[in-house]
C-alpha cells in the first residue's frame, strides 16, 4: 500500500518526460494508453519475472519493466524471491539510468531512470527481530535468506527501512485514519526539490562525488559520526556517498543548510539490512 502511494507524492511529469514515457510504452507489447498521459508510471512485476521481462530484450527489442517505469516507480515485492541473476541485472541501470541491450545483430539503448522500491520479510518465517513473536529460523537460514541479495546490489538501495507490526491497540482506533494526506507530503517534497535546484542546479541524487564537498557540508560532529559508522559496519565508499546524499535531503526537508549529526544519524538509521546482517 505504501509503495503504491509513492506516485502521489512525486512531482507531476513535465511534457518532455510524459513524451518519453509515452514513447517507451508505445513500443512495448501493450502499447500506450492515452488515459495515462502525464501520469507517473508505477510498475510492480511478479517475482517470477525473467531478466528479459525486467530489463528488456527480445526480437525486435522491447523495453522491460525498468524502462516502462522511467520517471516513475518500480516496485519489487518479495525481493529475495526474485532470481539473483535478475536482481544483479538491475545494478548498472540503477547507476547509469539506462539499459543497453546488446545482441549479435543489434544494440539498443532504453532509458531507465526509475525509483526502486522493494519489500521483503526479514527472514523466511517473517519474525526475525520481532519483539512480539519469536523467530523460528536458525541463524544459518536467515543468513541464506539475506544472502540472496548481494552486497553491491544492496549498496545501491539508499534507504532500508524496518517496518514493525502495528500494535494491537491501534487496529481498533481511529488513530490510523489521522495521518497526513499525500498532498501535504508532496508539498514538502516539491519545496525541497526546488531548494536543491536553486542551490546546485540538480537534485541531490544527481550529485557527483566531486560535488559533495561543495554542496554537502558536514558539521564536525556529523563527520565524526559517519566515520565511526563506516568503521563499525565496514561500509563501502558508495554507501558513504549515498548516506551523505540522504542526510543532505533530510536537511533540505527541514530547511537547514549544514548537515548535522542528527541528519547523519537518521540517514544511518535507514540502513536496516546492515543492522540485521551485523546482528547474526
Amino acid at each position: 500500500m505504501l509503495a503504491s502511494r509513492m506516485p502521489s507524492i512525486l512531482p507531476s511529469l513535465t511534457e518532455e518526460q510524459a513524451l518519453e514515457v509515452a514513447a517507451l510504452a508505445s513500443v512495448s507489447r501493450n502499447g500506450f494508453d492515452y488515459h495515462h498521459w502525464q501520469c507517473v508510471p508505477f510498475r510492480g512485476p511478479h517475482h517470477s519475472s525473467s531478466s528479459v521481462a525486467l530489463v528488456g530484450g527480445g526480437r525486435p527489442p522491447q523495453p522491460g519493466e525498468i524502462s516502462l517505469a522511467h520517471h516513475g516507480v518500480l516496485f519489487l515485492d518479495e525481493l529475495p524471491e526474485f532470481n539473483r541473476h535478475v536482481l544483479e541485472s538491475l545494478r548498472e541501470p540503477l547507476e547509469s539510468g539506462q539499459v543497453t541491450i546488446s545482441r549479435a545483430a543489434y544494440q539498443t539503448v532504453f532509458p531507465a531512470q526509475f525509483q526502486l522500491i522493494a519489500a521483503m520479510n526479514p527472514c523466511p518465517c517473517g519474525y526475525f527481530g520481532s519483539v512480539n513473536r519469536a523467530c523460528r529460523c536458525a541463524p544459518d537460514q536467515v543468513r541464506r535468506y539475506l544472502g540472496k541479495l548481494s552486497g553491491p546490489f544492496l549498496d545501491r538501495i539508499d534507504m532500508q527501512v524496518d517496518v514493525p507490526a502495528l500494535p494491537i491497540h491501534l487496529l481498533s482506533t481511529q488513530e490510523l485514519h489521522q495521518n497526513e494526506k499525500s498532498a501535504a507530503v508532496k508539498e514538502r517534497v516539491l519545496r525541497a526539490r526546488s531548494h536543491q535546484q536553486n542551490r546546485q542546479g540538480k537534485l541531490n541524487r544527481e550529485l557527483l562525488v566531486s560535488d559533495l564537498k561543495s554542496f554537502c557540508v558536514l558539521s564536525e560532529e556529523a563527520q565524526k559520526l559517519i566515520d565511526q559508522a563506516m568503521a563499525k559496519f565496514d561500509l563501502s565508499a558508495r554507501v558513504y556517498h549515498r548516506i551523505v546524499k540522504v542526510a543532505r535531503t533530510i536537511a533540505d526537508l527541514l530547511g537547514q543548510d549544514v548537515i548535522t549529526s542528527e541528519h547523519i544519524a537518521e540517514a544511518l538509521n535507514y540502513r536496516a539490512l546492515d543492522r540485521y546482517v551485523g546482528s547474526l
